[in-house]
């Protein structure tokens, strides 16, 4: 499979040149190449959230969701869903309606998150890391 942490850097123009690629764009290639990969035959595809101006996918489910509509076979999944700073019912309902809408092909990935920019920006004190990840996670495996 193939993982996307889905960094909007310039592209590499096919005449050798760097051009500037938006947040937008770079969410409609991300469809597209997963929609090469399921093609391909490809098992996975796994897109990561990040909350930081040089990522374009803050909400990857909302991305694989587009994904899904265009896809058979590939699984979808998060390369990383940062559970200490984000609500793990709400985690549950997008995956869950994720699993529908691609008729279970959904798959979760949580972790902590290898930047701690949603910390702050979700109102999270770093000081309360390990509480935060170990009390969210057992939500969710309950709920789950």
């Amino acid at each position: 499979g193939l993982t996307s942490f889905a960094d909007n850097g310039d592209m590499v123009m096919p005449d050798g040149t760097q051009a500037a690629v938006s947040n937008a764009q770079r969410i409609r290639d991300i469809v597209e190449e997963i929609e090469l990969a399921d093609q391909l035959g490809l098992d996975i595809y796994g897109l990561g959230e990040h909350h930081r101006p040089d990522y374009a996918v803050s909400d990857p489910v909302t991305v694989l969701a587009a994904a899904a509509s265009r896809t058979e076979h590939i699984k979808l999944s998060s390369a990383v869903t940062v559970l200490s700073s984000d609500d793990p019912v709400r985690v549950y309902q997008r995956y869950a309606t994720l699993d529908a809408v691609s008729n279970g092909r959904a798959e979760i990935m949580i972790g902590r998150g290898s930047f701690i920019e949603s910390f702050p920006l979700f109102g999270y004190n770093l000081n309360d890391y390990e509480d935060l990840f170990n009390e969210k996670l057992q939500l969710l495996l309950k709920i789950n």
